[in-house]
């Protein structure tokens, strides 16, 4: 007797065991969240197996654990031939049955943290929560302070108060001398700021951040590495807006060359963002800036394609998703990195570089070309230091040499 579940996945006999009556519910569940045809059969087949394993060692829901799943594979390898897809197949039906509470979701033990993580963990709480600043900013900030507290304290207990200038210039001049530059300038501006949390915290009294050493630093030493406008447009060309990811991808290289938006930006942006009837986009940047940006019309038009034609049916809020199963919005910036570096090489044409940042100095130096003043740059590319504009001020002389008018008499 077969049993056919949702007109697709067609079991040798009905569910049995413990979790047969999720099966049906897990297949639909596979389905909504985009999973390939021969996902949804491949799953669906190893949770109904595994199911009536259970009930054969008379296992009930309640006491699955996570080792129940290795266990069946071991037995089952026994007797057919294992597939990759398996062991993350299981992984993915114990997680579905923990979500509803079928299954209990198993407590770990806390891991024992030292003194010095947290402190670290303290001070990352401030910068996500008070601070509201960027994930990628904390990410860069945290492993410094929390090098420089295991340098200092060890394993021991971390007191702050305890800490003197000779302490901070001894491990930055022991760390910038083996860093890059700009890790080294990264370096003393985590601990400028973790010395001015201390302060805030009345950890410490004296102002140590003024006793970081100055990591040299020549200002605008190298041109921004901006992509070509006639680059840019070849780059659009290239791709394939017939199908559902050239939809998606389309629209996505038109935010970062258009609108200039960090990577990361796109990666968050939310159908809530978009104000169709004022034609505007509110894009949250760093330290959690609400800046509001026209929505231009090739803009709009390409994000509207690719809602009508390319985007999954989805509940996810987020503009742009995945287009591999599970759909959901993108993680981080690194998604949209990707999708840079993809079409990069799908054209076969070369830029500056392959990330995403170039659309970025490529907009504001056409900007600048084309008479923008530097507030007005800032305002587009949500720069809160007008240092930060500065940096296109800095002419490429050799780009621009073919362009000079010849000297009124010949050369002299």
């Amino acid at each position: 007797m077969k049993w056919i579940i949702n007109d697709e996945v067609v079991l040798s006999r009905p569910p049995e065991g413990p979790l047969a009556a999720y099966i049906v519910l897990f297949a639909q569940w596979l389905s909504e969240h985009g999973y390939a045809l021969y996902s949804i059969c491949r799953c669906t087949l190893l949770a109904a197996a595994f199911s009536r394993w259970l009930g054969e060692k008379a296992i009930r829901p309640q006491n699955v654990s996570s080792g129940h799943p290795a266990r069946y594979l071991r037995y089952r390898a026994r007797r057919l031939r294992p597939r990759r897809e398996d062991r993350p197949g299981l992984r993915q039906f114990m997680d579905f049955l923990r979500r509803r509470g079928v299954i209990p979701v198993e407590k770990t033990l806390p891991r024992r943290t030292t003194p010095t993580e947290r402190c670290a963990q303290a001070f990352e709480q401030y910068l996500r929560e008070e601070r509201a600043l960027a994930t990628a900013t904390i990410i860069n900030y945290v492993p410094f302070v929390r090098s420089f507290l295991k340098d200092r304290f060890g394993n021991g207990e971390v007191m702050l108060s305890r800490l003197s200038a000779r302490d901070i210039v001894g491990f930055v001049q022991r760390q910038a001398s083996r860093l890059h530059l700009k890790r080294a300038k990264l370096l003393t501006t985590a601990l400028r700021s973790f010395l001015q949390y201390a302060r805030y915290r009345g950890d410490i009294t004296l102002d140590l951040a003024t006793a970081i050493p100055v990591v040299a630093n020549w200002s605008m030493t190298s041109i921004p590495r901006a992509i070509p406008a006639d680059t840019v447009r070849q780059l659009l060309d290239s791709v394939d807006r017939r199908t559902a990811m050239g939809c998606r991808d389309y629209a996505i290289l038109l935010l970062l060359a258009r609108l200039g938006l960090r990577a990361g930006e796109v990666a968050s942006l939310d159908l809530d963002n978009i104000d169709w009837e004022a034609g505007c986009l509110s894009v949250r940047g760093k330290s959690g800036r609400q800046t509001q940006l026209p929505l231009l019309p090739e803009v709009g038009e390409a994000i509207v394609a690719y809602l009508q034609h390319g985007r999954p049916r989805s509940t996810s809020r987020h503009v742009f998703l995945r287009a591999d199963a599970p759909i959901r919005g993108f993680i981080g910036p690194s998604a949209i990195a990707c999708i840079v570096r993809r079409a990069i090489k799908r054209a076969g044409i070369n830029t500056p570089t392959k990330g995403a940042h170039q659309f970025r100095h490529g907009l504001a130096t056409e900007m600048l070309r084309h008479g923008a003043s530097l507030t007005e740059i800032g305002e587009v590319l949500g720069h809160r230091s007008p240092e930060t504009t500065k940096i296109y001020t800095k002419v490429d002389l050799e780009a621009l040499r073919p362009l000079a008018l010849p000297w009124p008499g010949g050369a002299q």
